[in-house]
């Protein structure tokens, strides 16, 4: 009787976070007509394909595919910007031994707690001054200088749990710095680079503010500025076109985060182990 219970407290839960996700689906597949008259079915009393349709056709004179390229680009560079550059200042912070780096890992803790909208517009005015407005280097160049202290703090927490032992084995072996971080730490740091690669890719994947910021151009719009379009283009909402289209924006986080969830899996499952 408890595992029964505790079975159905578990499914209760799982059809509470699934049921948006559910409903969006079925939305999709619904009439514009049926989907106004009763929102609260999840199952379409017709089903028609006519979302997609209009999804893949695009809107503001472009595809959904130019959508999806612009938001791959995006997301990309920053999981690799983001992977590489904090995993490097992590590196430094938590194995390497130089001056003020106690105060230096303290100040980039303290940038956690700074709103983003406070830096926003300095931010603005320098790319507006290097004329990268409407290009994609504000979204990414900022990930390869590791200014998301949170996956910094998260690599050095992890890094510091990596014996000492084994960067003085690589020491007597010959290996300096970069060496011991290629060889030694980073294939250990695994789990880390993951997680930090899962959560910025989604993250970056359903950024809308900061794209609404820097991207004008209709050619060089994301998927979440893509969707933004579908409300206002014609003073009238395509609803079966933008529930289509999120439908198909879920497609590559998904895809991605089970590319990935089998190294998370292992690098967690093998964390506690020694030797």
């Amino acid at each position: 009787m408890k595992r029964a219970a505790i079975f159905t407290l578990c499914l209760a839960a799982l059809a509470l976070v699934l049921y948006p996700i559910v409903w969006l689906i079925s939305a999709s597949l619904t009439p514009v007509e049926d989907l106004v008259a009763n929102l609260r079915s999840l199952f379409p009393g017709r089903v028609t394909t006519d979302g997609y349709a209009g999804a893949l056709e695009g809107v503001g004179g472009e595809s959904f595919w130019t959508f999806l390229a612009n938001s791959t680009i995006v997301a990309s560079g920053a999981v690799i910007g983001n992977v590489v550059s904090c995993s490097l200042a992590a590196y430094a912070f938590a194995r390497l031994r130089f001056r003020l780096s106690g105060p230096l890992f303290a100040f980039a803790l303290v940038t956690i707690m700074l709103p983003a909208h406070v830096t926003l517009i300095p931010q603005y005015v320098v790319f507006q001054r290097l004329e990268m407005i409407d290009t994609f280097v504000p979204l990414i160049l900022p990930k390869l200088l590791a200014t998301d202290a949170f996956f910094v703090f998260l690599m050095v927490q992890f890094m510091r749990g990596i014996p000492y032992e084994l960067d003085e084995a690589a020491k007597i072996d010959g290996c300096g710095p970069i060496r011991n971080y290629r060889y030694v730490v980073l294939p250990l740091s695994r789990p880390a680079m993951v997680t930090t690669a899962i959560f910025t890719f989604i993250w970056t994947w359903n950024d809308f503010f900061s794209q609404l910021i820097y991207l004008s151009s209709t050619e060089n719009y994301t998927i979440p500025m893509g969707l933004r379009l579908f409300i206002d283009q014609t003073s009238s909402s395509s609803y079966g076109p933008m529930f289509a289209m999120s439908v198909l924006s879920l497609v590559p986080i998904g895809l991605f985060f089970l590319a990935f969830q089998r190294f998370l899996v292992a690098g967690v499952a093998t964390t506690g182990l020694k030797g």
